[in-house]
């Protein structure tokens, strides 16, 4: 191995572990005094109950695990979006399962939980998955409720939601394990089946406070909405449990009994691991996102016995496509590549850069997997479409607007991995979050933005020296080397991979070696959800 290499092996742990840092924070939801009550009730934290549910030993991945990241700090912040999202096995099936955390803010609900819910109801409902709810909430959070209550992808959606996927044949099981109130309470009880807790747990439209101040009634909650009546008096559950654990192991025994799904029939073998070593990847990435490396290297390092079928292999060399196995499934790989590359004709074409004929091949491949049934999976470093005379000239914006075609009308599911830059138009055209991903996650090596920083930097100096010149102000250049730091940093914390995470932007940022888990488990989702259209590119200009 050469220097550089363990420079970047050792930038890149670095960055790993500043990544596994604040996952340990982020667990802790509300921090351990809260656990701690939680614990004195008798009442397991969300995680604690979603560990207890899903299968010993299975994989699990966690959907939005920095939702939320520096958010809502004047109101005490709302970790994870005070609500957990995992995808795993309960009894031996795959499911989806969201949580409340008690432990923010008593599991009220921020917009961003919003949010991350119906991130959780999309994919319940692209792939057909089961999707269970362990509810313990106290409801919106009244502050910023012009927020979360009115619009269309605001809390109303959730229930909207429900009732579509039990037209559609998706399960849905509720557990009610603590508070749940107002217009939250719709949630359980528009699942296919509610279990509720006894003592700990009630439901009802209105506590007994709000009761007392409407209608002047005397009541407390637990006669107005604890367990015993909703069991017993009104049937509005379908079961009564003595604990947590008990209304998990409901849950794992209803679960037990789901008929199996119908499948999609994507191709599986018998998986293998990658001949080359994994862990080489933290050396192979550059430190800088500016700098050139090989995308065939890393793509070794993911695909089943290194192995990839590369198509068209010398043409339009700035994007990488072949076909490959991850962990058993078919896949049809489609990757930036970062190095810099002569044509035959001499010409230079630099890394991480969609040229026309890149995108030519790109859309080809595209129709090919869809034809093939075959998943795609999108390997993002890029700095956007080539620009120039030459390019336009060469119809680059209608070679662009093929490929985006592509990707938009692609019916087999698609799956993102941020690796490094991921830039303007490049994000579209290689299946950034508005092109319905199933999943999207980033390394911590990933930058998201309209542009990369240092030219942002300067064109916004630019627009900034000139507002401030035609207010008579002269500008030195020492004041302007400020202005620009001001600015770099801003739109530094801007472009990381916390920040889109936070926004949920992306399903979350992962150990670069986590990658192969992420595309089984999403491939494996989806394969239970039939593709029901066909691959129909519409109209566009040849």
């Amino acid at each position: 191995m050469d220097l550089n290499f363990n420079k970047n092996e050792d930038f890149n742990k670095l960055t790993l572990a500043e990544l596994k840092k604040k996952l340990l924070k982020v667990y802790k939801g509300g921090g351990e005094k809260r656990i701690k009550i939680l614990h004195s009730k008798g009442k397991l934290s969300a995680r604690e109950r979603i560990d207890y549910l899903f299968d010993k030993n299975s994989k699990s991945i966690e959907i939005g695990a920095f939702t939320g990241e520096n958010m809502y700090t004047e109101h005490g912040g709302c970790p994870s979006g005070g609500v957990v999202v995992k995808i795993g096995y309960i009894s031996k099936k795959q499911c989806i399962v969201v949580a409340n955390d008690a432990t923010v803010k008593a599991g009220a609900w921020f917009p961003i939980t919003a949010k991350k819910n119906l991130r959780a109801q999309e994919i319940a409902i692209e792939n057909k998955l089961p999707i269970i709810y362990l509810v313990d909430s106290a409801g919106v959070y009244l502050p910023l409720q012009d927020e979360i209550f009115p619009d269309k992808e605001h809390f109303g959606r959730i229930f909207r939601n429900n009732a579509m996927m039990s037209s559609s044949g998706i399960t849905q099981i509720s557990a009610i394990m603590g508070s749940c109130v107002a217009g939250g309470a719709y949630l359980p009880i528009m699942s296919d089946e509610a279990i509720i807790v006894d003592k700990t747990a009630s439901i009802f439209l209105a506590g007994s406070y709000l009761v007392k101040a409407a209608i002047g009634e005397n009541i407390d909650n637990e006669t107005l909405g604890g367990a015993k009546t909703h069991c017993e008096i009104s049937g509005v559950t379908d079961y009564k449990a003595s604990d947590d654990k008990d209304a998990l192991d409901k849950i794992r025994n209803i679960v037990s009994k789901i008929g199996a799904p119908e499948n999609a029939g994507f191709n599986r073998t018998k998986p293998k691991k990658p001949s080359e070593r994994e862990e080489d990847i933290y050396g192979l990435l550059p430190k800088l996102r500016s700098e050139q490396y090989d995308m065939k290297e890393i793509i070794k390092r993911l695909v089943d016995n290194s192995e990839i079928e590369e198509y068209k292999a010398n043409y339009g060399k700035t994007i990488i496509c072949g076909y490959a196995r991850i962990d058993g499934w078919a896949t049809g790989i489609i990757a930036n590549q970062r190095k810099v590359i002569k044509n035959s004709n001499k010409e230079m074409q630099f890394g991480g850069v969609i040229y026309s004929d890149s995108a030519d091949k790109a859309t080809r491949f595209i129709a090919n997997c869809n034809q093939k049934k075959i998943p795609l999976v999108f390997l993002q470093d890029v700095t956007g479409f080539m620009v120039g005379s030459k390019s336009e000239h060469g119809g680059i914006i209608k070679d662009g607007a093929k490929m985006v075609n592509a990707v938009s009308n692609s019916v087999v599911p698609k799956f993102t991995i941020i690796i490094g830059n991921s830039y303007g138009a490049g994000n579209y055209a290689m299946c950034g979050k508005a092109f319905d991903p199933r999943l999207i996650v980033a390394w911590p090596s990933a930058r998201l933005a309209v542009m990369g920083g240092a030219q942002a930097a300067k064109v916004l100096l630019q627009i900034e020296i000139a507002g401030l010149k035609k207010k008579g102000e002269v500008i030195s250049p020492e004041k302007e080397q400020e202005i620009l730091s001001t600015i770099e940093s801003k739109y530094d914390k801007q472009t990381s991979p916390y920040y889109a995470a936070s926004r949920l932007w992306t399903d979350g940022i992962i150990d670069p070696l986590d990658t192969r888990k992420w595309i089984s488990l999403g491939i494996e989702a989806a394969n239970q959800s039939p593709i029901e259209k066909r691959f129909n590119l519409g109209v566009i200009q040849v």
